[in-house]
């Protein structure tokens, strides 16, 4: 068998036929220890439905330290509206384009198939120079990272980790932001109103990744209603009917609305003009498309005003954007906070979600909920939380991951951190003395139908690892 990507874009095509959306894992999981027990390789499968493979060092390789190769094998599913595709039982269907692999209507699944699809070729060769390997594939990484928070660091003994989750060749990551999500629930009791009322919206925002956009300083929907709420009520109190805001804790919220039940309709419809014109010239330059619109509307029901009070003050008090900048990394946030969202479940719920390399911020970040929600009789819940990855200047992995790529490509890599969660700050906390870097192809619109991953990308990331694992001899 020879070296060439061949046997990747294969096992990519295979892996591509089973269903794998974030919890639904267990089929691609199933397939991966088949595969493994077809080629007499040692295998473990737990609970969360990871696998680690382990193959044993090829000649003159024995007495190599044990390298970990990791990615996940869920991909977000996301699909056209004009699709008729079934995640639970088609198969993506693959389409090439030029350079490009992508999906017909849907995602593709790139992230992170492609290290599947690696791992699996490295694992079925039999010519390829490599210390002893442990291929570690995780479940739920597009959603809670569950499946790197079950994995048993006792089932591995590498101490240098290649994770091959990252999305833009020739940019290795050595350190990532650990975070949370957090939830404050408030009481969501109305009374019958049944009178004319108003409706705020707050749309056109550009929003973005809590953590690649958060640096732009965008405005965020639920801080710009809540600025709204809070003007009109000085002088004219209110009582809030419904109120919606953001689709996800990882995004900034581009949309919130909501209905609001007050005395002097005429007086708040002034009040409004005048703070959403000074909104609309403050964020003029990141957010050019920012609407700000106003409509009566017929009230029923709405929260009691204390209730609302509690809301508004909470939105205002409640901190957003960086909290702080890496003094390692230049242009790079080292601790934030997204308002991420509200709805209505049993309780009125706010979701925020905070994300910092360095423990000691995101425990500041919580204390300052645990003072506020104090404060305001608010109640609080950690809803999940992913240790962070923090960077180390003493990283011998890098050091030949560096020269190899200099070695292969004849150029310079870069080395930077993502404020972004990855799953090595995960399992950095159950494997303190492996050494670890993030590094990938080009994939393009992750997340989205319009996923496409370069081919020539994928040949050179694919030597570029097989030099790599030789060189950690």
């Amino acid at each position: 068998m020879g070296k060439s990507a061949d046997k990747v874009f294969e096992f990519f095509e295979k892996i591509s036929e089973i269903p794998r959306c974030s919890g639904d894992e267990k089929r691609i999981s199933d397939y991966l220890v088949a595969f493994a027990k077809e080629r007499n390789l040692e295998c473990i499968q737990d609970g969360a439905y990871n696998v680690i493979i382990k193959k044993p060092a090829s000649p003159g390789f024995e007495d190599s330290v044990p390298v970990i190769i990791q990615g996940h094998m869920d991909m977000v599913c996301v699909k056209e509206d004009s699709s008729d595709h079934d995640f639970d039982k088609d198969p993506i269907k693959l389409i090439k384009d030029g350079d490009f692999i992508k999906a017909d209507g849907t995602t593709l699944g790139a992230d992170n198939g492609i290290a599947v699809a690696m791992a699996l070729a490295i694992l079925d060769s039999d010519d390829i120079k490599h210390p002893p390997l442990e291929i570690l594939i995780t479940t739920s990484e597009e959603t809670t990272m569950g499946g790197a928070a079950a994995v048993d660091g006792n089932d591995l003994s590498g101490k240098r980790l290649l994770n091959i989750d990252s999305e833009e060749e020739g940019v290795f990551t050595l350190s990532s932001a650990g975070g949370g999500t957090l939830e404050f629930y408030f009481d969501k009791t109305r009374e019958k109103i049944n009178k004319e009322g108003l409706k705020i919206t707050v749309e056109g925002l550009l929003g973005g990744h809590s953590g690649q956009e958060i640096t732009k300083e965008r405005a965020n929907a639920i801080k710009i209603l809540a600025r709204i709420l809070n003007e009109i009520r000085k002088e004219n109190p209110l009582r809030i009917g419904k109120i919606n805001a953001g689709i996800k804790d990882n995004a900034i919220p581009s949309f919130a609305e909501t209905e609001i039940y007050l005395e002097d309709i005429e007086k708040a419809k002034k009040v409004f003009e005048e703070i959403s014109d000074k909104l609309v010239d403050e964020y003029q330059v990141q957010d050019p498309g920012m609407e700000i619109t106003l409509s009566e509307i017929d009230i029923e029901e709405a929260y009691l005003e204390k209730e609302t009070n509690k809301l508004i003050d909470f939105a205002i008090l409640m901190p957003d954007g960086v909290i702080s900048m890496s003094k390692e990394f230049k242009g790079l946030a080292e601790a934030s906070l997204n308002n991420a969202q509200i709805f209505e479940e049993d309780k009125l719920v706010y979701r925020v979600s905070i994300r910092s390399s360095r423990d000691s911020k995101y425990d500041f970040m919580l204390n300052i909920f645990e003072i506020l929600t104090e404060r305001l009789g608010v109640e609080m819940l950690l809803v999940n939380s992913y240790p962070s990855w923090e960077f180390e200047k003493d990283n011998k992995l890098k050091e030949i991951a560096e020269e190899t790529y200099k070695e292969v490509f004849s150029k310079g890599a870069r080395f930077e951190a993502t404020h972004g969660g990855l799953e090595c700050g995960m399992l950095k906390s159950k494997l303190k003395d492996c050494e670890m870097i993030s590094y990938g192809p080009n994939i393009y619109d992750c997340h989205s139908p319009k996923e496409r991953l370069s081919i020539s990308s994928s040949e050179r990331i694919w030597e570029y690892t097989l030099k790599l694992l030789e060189n950690l001899k």
